[in-house]
């Protein structure tokens, strides 16, 4: 049952099934907490209460709001942990995996501990060889497609990159629930505005940041030419000993979509270690 909670600027639509353990799951832009369809279930039967959110402008949660940086994400990220009583464990997707990372800098009494999936978390650079990666290539130019011109048709076609080889069970009926709310009014505009913003504020908080993190990402992800290596930039830059990286095979930029099994284990493995319960 979706829920609803009033913040500065507008209004965040979620949903909590299970009991236990606090795990806030944040998705990417362009998206909704739908992403997490097939992951919930098993952090539930795991025994966990798990909260899914619609980030501004997405999902259910309302359209109009003045920012749309990571900052401005992490914000609200608090606001729903301390309402839901906290502290939690984070999850964030993509450009909430970078407010993941200002939101744990920021208030650690609430987050235990983040888990950043294909996160966009530190200013990023293209370098000419990067160009000789074709997946980074075709994903580059639909995504900046779709940002710049607000097509609906290229950001269709950037997931079918982002989705390399295996598709989740319901793919279709995915892609038009995608389509039907980025038809919505001012959805499509929500999207452009927060994929303008860069993650430079959340590339400086992650020396800031005292609790574990756990990062994973797809050896086939396309918004990057070297996945891998963005992932283990994001995890020097922590303090010593907080990171770890984790690649799942094949998946692309959607890890917990494609492969929701694997993402749900290493996550679960990551809360029962030694540095999780810390």
């Amino acid at each position: 049952m979706t829920e609803y909670l009033a913040v500065d600027g507008g209004t965040l639509a979620y949903e909590v099934t299970g009991s236990g353990p606090l795990i806030v799951l944040a998705h990417g832009m362009g998206d909704s907490r739908d992403a997490y369809r097939a992951v919930v279930p098993q952090l539930v039967a795991a025994g966990y209460r798990v909260a899914a959110v619609d980030l501004r402008g997405c999902g259910e949660s309302s359209v109009d709001w003045p920012a749309w940086s990571r900052t401005d994400i992490a914000g609200d990220l608090i606001a729903l942990i301390r309402h839901l009583g906290g502290p939690a464990v984070l999850v964030g997707h993509s450009v909430s995996g970078g407010a993941a990372t200002i939101a744990a800098a920021r208030e650690p009494s609430l987050i235990t501990s983040v888990v950043e999936l294909a996160p966009f978390t530190r200013k990023q650079s293209v370098r000419l060889g990067d160009l000789r990666v074709k997946r980074f290539r075709q994903g580059m130019l639909r995504l900046l497609g779709a940002g710049v011109f607000g097509s609906l048709p290229l950001w269709l076609s950037y997931l079918d990159v982002a989705y390399p080889g295996v598709k989740p069970a319901g793919w279709a009926e995915r892609l038009g629930r995608i389509e039907s709310r980025l038809r919505e009014p001012g959805r499509m505009k929500a999207m452009q505005a927060m994929g303008r913003s860069a993650p430079t504020d959340a590339g400086a908080q992650l020396g800031n940041v005292r609790r574990p993190v756990l990062v994973v990402m797809g050896t086939l992800d396309p918004d990057w030419a070297d996945p891998h290596a963005e992932g283990t930039a994001v995890v020097e830059a922590l303090p010593s000993g907080l990171g770890r990286l984790e690649m799942i095979e094949g998946a692309g930029h959607y890890p917990h979509d494609q492969f929701p099994d694997r993402v749900v284990a290493l996550v679960l493995a990551f809360l029962h270690s030694d540095a999780a319960r810390a």
